[in-house]
């Protein structure tokens, strides 16, 4: 009778140490599976951040591309003693695409800035509105058919006080009521993108009227009339029709302006007094875009440069937040 006892008690104890050895097993297969996952994941983590990184630098590389092309025009218009930049040179008129072995391509565009209304031109550094600036920008609005804010509430994101310069403007008083609440800007743009900061603004607003004003840091470069857009060709007189500018980028595609006289010159202008304040036929500031397939990863980068009159070119910033940039025809660079 004890016999048996003792050998069922055995066998209890066996199949218990078997459940335990089951048990423990699964534990460390569950363990092991999850190191796999978590492995995997770190795996792709550093992949994916090795070809970002990969995919930046070449978006530096293709940025400092568009700087030679850049510095190559400035010596070819020296050459031709002929300084004048506009949309027939090589640097505006495709989007460059250059092949990265068998893992990509880079498609870089240069687009100037000169032939856009410089927001940061309305007020001056001691706080003075420039009523030139601020009558083409009233101007540029009404041709954009443009009613949902004023200039002067970008004249109140400019100064630095907080007091509206009209009824038309904007301070803190208004944009503390949003929801998130937020302050005026209270000094120069610092990008084109804080519009839609301003108060009244749409999303449809700002596609159109970003297209015709820039932020530059530095004022009084005037706009650049062999680049200017039809809209912003308009706002130098109230007089100006849409036909009227479209006329003159038409004979300014045939035969690009050499100097201001010949522009003041056009039919169009007669009879308005235009003067040449405030124009000019040279773009100092561009935008590069690029745009790098690499390892079928995507890597967007807008540059603002400047190019000073020695012909140098410097960055001036960066942005990787801006997508759909490359608009051009693609031109293919090859190797040779």
């Amino acid at each position: 009778m004890s016999g048996r006892c003792c050998q069922h008690g055995g066998h209890r104890e066996r199949g218990v140490a078997l459940i335990m050895v089951l048990l423990a097993m699964a534990l460390v297969v569950m363990l092991a599976a999850g190191m796999t996952q978590q492995q995997s994941i770190r795996v792709f983590k550093a992949g994916h951040y090795l070809a970002q990184q990969q995919g930046g630098s070449i978006a530096l590389g293709a940025e400092a591309f568009a700087r030679q092309i850049l510095v190559r025009d400035y010596e070819e218009d020296k050459e031709d003693n002929q300084m004048v930049d506009s949309l027939d040179e090589f640097w505006a008129a495709n989007a460059a695409i250059l092949p990265l072995d068998d893992n990509g391509v880079a498609e870089v565009q240069v687009d100037g800035l000169g032939g856009r209304i410089n927001l940061n031109d309305l007020v001056s550094g001691s706080g003075q509105v420039d009523t030139l600036t601020k009558e083409r920008l009233t101007r540029l609005l009404a041709a954009l058919s443009i009613t949902t804010i004023t200039v002067d509430s970008l004249i109140d994101w400019i100064d630095s006080d907080d007091q509206t310069v009209s009824a038309y403007g904007a301070e803190d008083g208004q944009y503390l009521m949003a929801d998130p609440g937020y302050r005026a800007g209270n000094q120069p743009f610092v990008s084109v993108t804080e519009l839609r900061l301003i108060e009244g603004m749409t999303e449809e607003a700002y596609e159109v009227l970003s297209q015709h004003v820039a932020a530059l840091p530095v004022s009084g470069l005037g706009i650049n009339v062999n680049t200017a857009t039809g809209p912003v060709i308009q706002s130098l007189s109230s007089e100006l029709t849409e036909a009227q500018a479209a006329s003159i980028i038409e004979k300014r595609d045939e035969e690009p302006f050499d100097n201001l006289q010949d522009f003041l010159a056009l039919p169009e202008f007669a009879g308005l007094g235009l003067k040449s304040a405030g124009l000019g036929l040279q773009t100092r500031f561009f935008e590069v875009a690029s745009r790098i397939t690499y390892d079928n990863r995507v890597v967007n980068m807008v540059s603002t440069v400047f190019r000073n009159p020695e012909g140098e070119v410097r960055t001036v910033q960066r942005d990787t937040g801006q997508k759909n940039r490359i608009t051009k025809e693609p031109y293919t660079i090859s190797e040779g």
